[in-house]
């Protein structure tokens, strides 16, 4: 499953997707950089209907917490940065529509196990990583995050975002899954704004062809 993607094109193109769908617009990022490596428990910008109903660019923390064990089992370490399917379609419908939200990406990255040791594979739009959108919910949620050396506790905003099959870029590198990607308008705005049944029609794989592997080898992508 995804744990590491990007975006490298800064805050006017993020802008510039989010104007397109209409509507009034916050933007609560600052001086918003590139990421060319975005990992679990990274702070990034995602897009939300805010509980006043307002649409906004706000950064959260990746990955909420770990489900509670069952009874002998030990509670998993990391974060759940990823939802899977067919879980989602379990847990959605419990999901309200200010719960949903898009997150942009340029990049993701999956590991290819056909080598020893796995290689870090990313894949994108394109050579020029176009902006593109992740389904994703958030939530709050009080507690210890961060490191020993940058701890970060209280109050948080959390992301995470939704898996479905893989596509046929991405299956011989990742046969169980890949992000599900919100590739124009239309889909943008219906995970935001439809209704449950009109968000889980968008939970599909990336048409075979969507995709190409851009780089191989780092743990970014900075182009």
């Amino acid at each position: 499953m995804c744990n590491l993607y990007s975006h490298v094109k800064g805050p006017k193109a993020i802008r510039d997707l989010a104007n397109a769908m209409g509507g009034d617009w916050l933007d609560l990022t600052g001086n918003l950089e590139p990421q060319p490596s975005i990992f679990p428990d990274t702070l990034a910008p995602v897009v939300r209907i805010n509980p006043a109903g307002d649409r906004e660019l706000v950064l959260m923390r990746w990955g909420f917490p770990t489900p509670d064990p069952k009874p002998g089992e030990k509670k998993k370490s990391g974060y759940q940065t990823n939802i899977r399917q067919p879980r989602w379609k379990q847990w959605l419908p419990s999901i309200e529509v200010g719960q949903r939200c898009i997150v942009p990406a340029s990049s993701f990255s999956e590991y290819d196990h056909r080598t020893t040791p796995p290689t870090c594979t990313w894949f994108a739009l394109d050579e020029t990583r176009p902006l593109f959108f992740f389904a994703g919910v958030w939530m709050h949620w009080f507690g210890h995050r961060g490191t020993k050396a940058n701890p970060a506790d209280g109050d948080h905003l959390l992301y995470s975002f939704l898996t479905t099959a893989p596509n046929g870029e991405v299956a011989p590198v990742h046969p169980k899954a890949m992000p599900v990607l919100l590739l124009d308008q239309a889909a943008r705005e219906t995970w935001l704004t439809g209704t449950i049944d009109e968000a889980l029609a968008v939970q599909r794989p990336a048409p075979d062809g969507t995709l190409k592997i851009v780089s191989t080898g780092p743990k970014e992508d900075g182009a």
